[in-house]
């Protein structure tokens, strides 16, 4: 791709990410991540209202009085982009491309975290760490990374979603909010997920194509892996065909809400045909109302 249109791409994407950001995540942002890290400021005696999650036990034994503990919320952030850059993302058949997508949203969520003041990197993985963004904060490196984006280009086409957890987990020594946005065909990443999950504030974006869970009847026709590099015919016009792809689509999508829900991972689903502000404002309000 060329530089000029590149820029034109990055241009186009940080007028549509900031409109939203300033119009309506900022303050949902805000709410539902704000505050989850604390820092620990001083006691003070129970008051009627107070939430009774906040006594001080040891504190309380001791005067034989109620004490709560006070905290003040750490002003400052850091954000982790987590992004699938492997060769399935490389898909689409309604408006956009996964990766696509990915980007919007990607910088959606940056243009966010920086209007609430916070530092934000970028972990490009495959079956491997392609490029690791450190975190900063600033307008400048948020288009730096929009523009690592749109031409960014992977060594490999694999996945391997375990492998960017553990190097979350490692590279990140300070607890984070981490979003990992991933098509999520892949395997074995349940016990990276939990260990990432329980050090950082982990949110899983499922991105996915409305042709990954059901195919249309239009007679024989050609599927091809990227990541795996092969390809294979399929009658699409047989029915059990069609219903038994369906039913492996449905049961991969149970089987993956199943290990967010035990890794206690907040997650959303947003496919290439759909405006994914609505499933990320629910997402965000179903976490501001669990605080």
């Amino acid at each position: 791709m060329e530089t000029s249109d590149i820029l034109k791409k990055v241009r186009k994407i940080e007028i549509k990410s900031r409109g939203l950001s300033n119009q309506i995540f900022s303050g949902e942002y805000h709410s539902a991540f704000k505050g989850r890290g604390m820092a620990f400021s001083e006691v003070r005696e129970y008051q009627f209202g107070d939430d009774i999650r906040s006594i001080d036990w040891n504190v309380t034994a001791r005067f034989n009085h109620p004490y709560i503990k006070i905290f003040d919320e750490e002003r400052e952030m850091t954000v982790m982009l987590l992004i699938d850059v492997s060769g399935s993302n490389e898909f689409g058949t309604r408006v956009q491309l996964k990766e696509e997508l990915m980007t919007e949203i990607s910088a959606l969520i940056a243009f966010s975290a920086i209007h609430n003041n916070d530092k934000v990197g970028v972990i490009f993985f495959s079956d491997r760490i392609e490029k690791f963004i450190p975190p900063q904060k600033g307008t400048t490196h948020i288009l730096r990374i929009i523009r690592e984006l749109i031409d960014f280009k992977p060594v490999s086409q694999k996945t391997n979603i375990a492998e960017a957890l553990r190097f979350l987990t490692n590279a990140m020594k300070k607890r984070c909010t981490s979003f990992l946005l991933s098509d999520f065909i892949g395997t074995d990443f349940e016990n990276a997920l939990k260990i990432a999950g329980r050090k950082h504030d982990l949110v899983a974006l499922q991105i996915f194509d409305k042709m990954e869970t059901e195919l249309p009847d239009v007679g024989l026709a050609q599927l091809f892996s990227k990541e795996l590099g092969k390809s294979v015919w399929v009658d699409t016009s047989n029915k059990k065909f069609r219903d038994d792809y369906r039913k492996l689509a449905l049961d991969r999508k149970q089987n993956l809400q199943n290990i967010f829900k035990r890794c206690g991972v907040d997650y959303a689903s947003i496919h290439t045909g759909q405006d994914y502000v609505k499933p990320l404002l629910n997402l965000f309000k179903s976490r501001e109302a669990r605080r």
